[in-house]
């Protein structure tokens, strides 16, 4: 039962778009329109670049960068620095998830033998938010980028020159955050160097042309189906086991949110409301939203009120900052801190107070430096 629990917590997105999807059925019954509500074509893509990701993880191509890197880097604030900035630039072709899932384990057992789990609970927070800036810039770089890409058929040089200020000043904050919140000369020993191993080249290859196959898809040049077929075919012969890494309950919640937004945009009271909510204040309407049930659900919720695509990549990519929920990769440092802290047993819940309210404060001051930028942008260009 614990279990069950403990699932249903971690996962509570996923229940709750389900539980709202199954209820909007009954107030919108089902009939032949429900087949054009899920976008099969997001689906796809999200399936394939998680597939192969995973794979490329399994075969150690993000542990191997990361060790060559850090080959260099001696000191506690290099090392911090490092971690965050990887965070920052590979969130925007592996998504932030994953980027975190590779790195913050990393970055636990790479400072944990320097004891000082402060400094050490500051740059898993860094690299949280830089994780989720840096995935800002691309289309591929988080679940609501690809959605909103694709929903609004936004062109991929326009997205580029819409988030570029953005990441630009976003990395400078991350370094600046650093050199504020990680201080220390500490240097790593001789000892404490990890082994440099070598990847199977042929799998690399493989990897590689299957995620650059994908990017033709997302760009355009390539129908969806195309590369589905492939990427699956393929990964079934070189990792069938990559298979169990993609994250399913993401494809399933954003099934229940294509239905929830379908039956809701047939619900005119709720329709008429929202709609005039949203087109006047579009990306303070996202991030709000987004602090509450995270971007990706705020990002295809408000999609259904809107036609200005381009507010909705603004708030939703600014409104993964602030709360632990509002971008649920923050969820996995959290789990990645709270587990631990609790391998050091004493005061498990004071540490995770501490962290959260640390993130929070951070995140927020973030997410008001960020806004005031947007605001900026927004009365220049008049």
């Amino acid at each position: 039962m614990q279990k069950v629990t403990a699932y249903i917590r971690n996962n509570a997105i996923l229940f709750i778009s389900g539980i709202l999807a199954v209820i909007s059925c009954f107030i919108v019954k089902p009939d032949m329109e429900y087949s054009g509500y899920i976008n099969f074509r997001v689906l796809a893509l999200l399936f394939c670049l998680m597939l192969i990701v995973a794979a490329m993880s399994r075969i150690g191509t993000f542990k191997l960068l990361t060790n060559v890197l850090l080959s260099r880097v001696k000191t506690y604030r290099g090392i911090s620095l490092l971690m965050s900035l990887m965070a920052f630039f590979m969130s925007m072709f592996l998504t932030n998830d994953v980027s975190l899932v590779t790195l913050v384990p990393f970055a636990i057992m790479v400072l944990e033998p320097f004891g000082d789990n402060r400094k050490l609970m500051f740059t898993l927070i860094i690299m949280t938010v830089a994780a989720n800036l840096g995935s800002m810039l691309t289309p591929i770089g988080n679940p609501q980028n690809l959605y909103l890409y694709e929903h609004y058929k936004i062109s991929l040089g326009d997205f580029f020159l819409l988030m570029l200020p953005y990441s630009l000043f976003s990395l400078l904050l991350v370094v600046v955050m650093t050199f504020i919140l990680v201080s220390g000369k500490e240097k790593l020993k001789d000892n404490d160097r990890f082994v440099i191993q070598k990847l199977p080249i042929v799998k690399l290859v493989v990897y590689i042309l299957l995620f650059l196959l994908n990017i033709m898809t997302v760009i355009g040049i390539l129908d969806y189906l195309i590369s589905l077929v492939i990427t699956i075919v393929v990964m079934a012969v070189m990792d069938f086991k990559a298979y169990l890494k993609v994250d399913y309950n993401l494809l399933a919640t954003f099934i229940f949110f294509f239905i929830l937004i379908g039956n809701i945009g047939r619900i005119d009271t709720i329709t008429g409301a929202l709609s005039g909510l949203v087109s006047s204040w579009p990306v303070p309407a996202a991030i709000l939203s987004s602090q509450i049930i995270s971007n990706v659900p705020a990002a295809m919720l408000l999609s259904a009120f809107t036609d200005n695509g381009k507010a909705l990549v603004i708030g939703t990519n600014l409104g993964g900052l602030g709360t632990i929920i509002a971008s649920m990769a923050s969820l996995i440092t959290y789990r990645f801190h709270a587990s631990f802290a609790k391998e050091q047993k004493a005061g498990t819940e004071k540490k995770q107070g501490s962290y959260l309210l640390s993130f929070t404060v951070i995140n927020v001051i973030m997410l008001v430096i960020l806004f005031g930028l947007y605001m900026l942008i927004n009365w220049f260009a008049g």
